[in-house]
């Protein structure tokens, strides 16, 4: 029988204390096993110190560009560089904070798929030898959603799931997170994420759960 190997992995790590206790709790409790750090925001350094009891938790980057129109604004500040020259700066001040390279590479609201930050996006995860979201891994982004965050939805999914490698997309919080227009379907999903129901499908459906970082690099 063909194999089918799946990785769940959380975004948006040091968005917030919320977010960053929700991944914690979803790796521990659940089926999380990856997640990307934003560097830039307030809860960077916290999540990096949390991460350091959690060896398991394969961490990669979340780059954090906003594109408007001719021009961009990055999470915080990105200082007059172009979009390419703030994404490794982005990869620079991650490996200053973590202390190593990231197991992957994606972005907050998938603009790596665009130019012009797809190009440099590519350049960088084939540099560092890992992946990028939604290239040789089948990106599954249909868990997370108003209508589609349920334990029977995400079941269904894993049933679902094609031969060979899937990531799973989410984004749970363990409280509030005001700033989020996706507040509440946050802790939703980190609910969704620990029932114990998932992981059966997961055993039942014979899915191997991993991180992104046993991936073979290529």
């Amino acid at each position: 029988m063909p194999e089918r190997f799946l990785i769940v992995n959380a975004d948006d790590l040091g968005l917030s204390d919320a977010i960053n206790a929700g991944i914690v709790e979803a790796h521990e409790q659940g089926i999380v096993t990856s997640t990307s750090l934003m560097v830039r925001r307030p809860a960077a350094d916290a999540a990096v110190a949390v991460l350091a009891e959690h060896p398991a938790l394969a961490l990669g980057l979340h780059l954090d560009l906003d594109m408007r129109r001719s021009s961009f604004v990055s999470g915080m500040a990105n200082k007059g560089r172009t979009p390419g020259e703030d994404c490794r700066a982005q990869l620079e001040e991650f490996r200053e904070l973590v202390g190593r390279e990231p197991t992957h590479l994606d972005s907050h609201k998938h603009l790596h798929e665009a130019e012009p930050v797809a190009a440099v996006a590519d350049t960088m995860a084939a540099e560092l030898g890992v992946p990028l979201r939604n290239r040789a891994i089948r990106h599954e982004g249909g868990f997370y959603g108003r209508n589609s965050t349920s334990v029977d939805h995400l079941i269904e999914l894993i049933r679902r799931l094609p031969q060979g490698w899937t990531e799973i997309g989410c984004h749970p919080a363990a409280g509030p997170v005001p700033s989020s227009s996706y507040d509440a379907e946050r802790q939703l999903e980190l609910q969704v994420l620990c029932d114990p129901r998932v992981r059966e499908a997961l055993s039942v459906s014979d899915v191997h759960l991993c991180s992104f970082a046993q991936v073979i690099r290529r």
